[in-house]
């Protein structure tokens, strides 16, 4: 069978669908409404609507810029003082056994991973919760492995299931992959508690399975320490565990992909053999990863100050989420006597499963010029005092 001529290449390439987060964005700047309100997209918003820059990044980018240092290639596995305040944030100390690659966001820790287990592992199954993060699917499968769902939100309580997520990991095979979000869940703000998540560390083990914890939200749900209690708990009693870290959100450096893959190791010797793949990973998808970020990241979080700096801003940001929480669901209450939305000051993070329709999600779009993603999630810190109460209004008459 010859090949497709050069000039007919192109011919047969789909157009593919818009991303469904990505997309709500694009719609949205495309509204001329001077009212509209973009809900759907994932970033941190201050209250003047804009994304902060702050100051602990604002000090620590000063010092490094008059230190006027070289613009070097780092290795393939990053910068060595990054992956060892990751390490420190993350499980609570660094260990020669844990492998720290510095990534392209919590995404390419993601994708690293998923190549990474694709060469040891190409029969598995990759298990992700239902919902997901859109993009956790089109990772792993891209990748090569078959994706299947285990269940994890109940839509009647608004809560997680413990029960019907224990019972869907019984189907997995020894060797299959769990995908789970270490705190404040994407889409949905429902965590599993500090009594629930040794239930699944237990089931994890007795199933043999591979536990892979997206943590991109440390320090957004109740606090850092809190935050990494799943990551810890797997860690200890779990391992190989694979943690995709990400600090887009919680340093407010979006654009700086800043991010990082750790792979727990059983001790030293396995540890370098498992680095030695992974960088090779690394260098065949794009060699090294970038300098500026993760320095600002190491650098504040080494520095004592810096870091009681950081973590008074963390604090800052996670308190006005919770704050908002509470004014929408007052609002809301308000305006629809009766309903319940106490769901809402119980999810954690960025993230609230609203419970609206695709229909009411669409009206929204439509009648008002609000923008969020069909399944109904909304990202709080995109709300404010300027448009709060619209929002709340809105919601009201189209679940009425």
């Amino acid at each position: 069978m010859s090949a497709t001529p050069a000039s007919a290449l192109f011919s047969a390439v789909p157009l593919a669908p818009s991303d469904p987060i990505l997309g709500v964005t694009e719609a949205f700047l495309r509204d001329p409404n001077p009212r509209k309100v973009n809900l759907g997209q994932g970033l941190y918003y201050s209250e003047d609507g804009t994304i902060p820059l702050l100051q602990c990044v604002r000090e620590a980018e000063a010092q490094y810029l008059r230190s006027a240092p070289p613009r070097g290639y780092l290795p393939s596995d990053g910068l060595r003082a990054y992956g060892d305040a990751v390490q420190q944030l993350v499980f609570g100390a660094a260990s020669p056994a844990i492998v720290t690659l510095q990534t392209l966001g919590g995404t390419g820790a993601l994708k690293v991973g998923a190549d990474f287990l694709r060469r040891l592992e190409p029969a598995a199954r990759v298990w992700i919760s239902e919902p997901s993060w859109e993009n956790h699917r089109q990772l792993f499968e891209a990748a090569g492995f078959a994706v299947q769902s285990y269940r994890y939100y109940d839509p009647a309580t608004r809560r997680a299931d413990l029960a019907g997520m224990a019972r869907s990991l019984a189907q997995a095979r020894p060797g299959d992959i769990v995908v789970l979000h270490g705190c404040c869940h994407n889409p949905t703000g429902a965590d599993l508690d500090a009594a629930q998540w040794p239930q699944i560390a237990a089931l994890t083990r007795e199933r043999q399975l591979v536990p892979f914890v997206d943590l991109a939200y440390q320090g957004f749900g109740d606090g850092v320490d809190a935050d990494a209690f799943a990551a810890r708990l797997f860690a200890r009693t779990c391992p190989p565990v694979f943690v995709a870290s990400s600090f887009s959100k919680t340093f407010s450096l979006y654009g700086e992909r800043v991010g990082a893959l750790s792979i727990v190791a059983a001790g030293e010797e396995e540890a370098d053999r498992v680095r030695s793949l992974a960088k090779q990973i690394v260098r065949t998808n794009y060699s090294n990863p970038p300098a500026h970020g993760a320095k600002l990241v190491a650098a504040i979080l080494a520095d004592a100050s810096l870091r009681a700096l950081w973590e008074r801003e963390l604090a800052g940001m996670r308190e006005r989420i919770k704050g908002l929480r509470r004014d929408l669901a007052r609002a809301l209450r308000d305006r629809v006597p009766g309903a319940d939305f106490s769901f809402i000051l119980e999810q954690r993070g960025m993230f609230s499963y609203s419970g609206l329709t695709r229909e009411q999600v669409r009206a929204l779009r439509e009648r008002f010029s609000i923008y969020a993603i069909d399944s109904g999630r909304i990202c709080v810190p995109a709300l404010n005092r300027g448009n709060l109460d619209y929002v709340a209004a809105a919601i009201a008459e189209v679940i009425r």
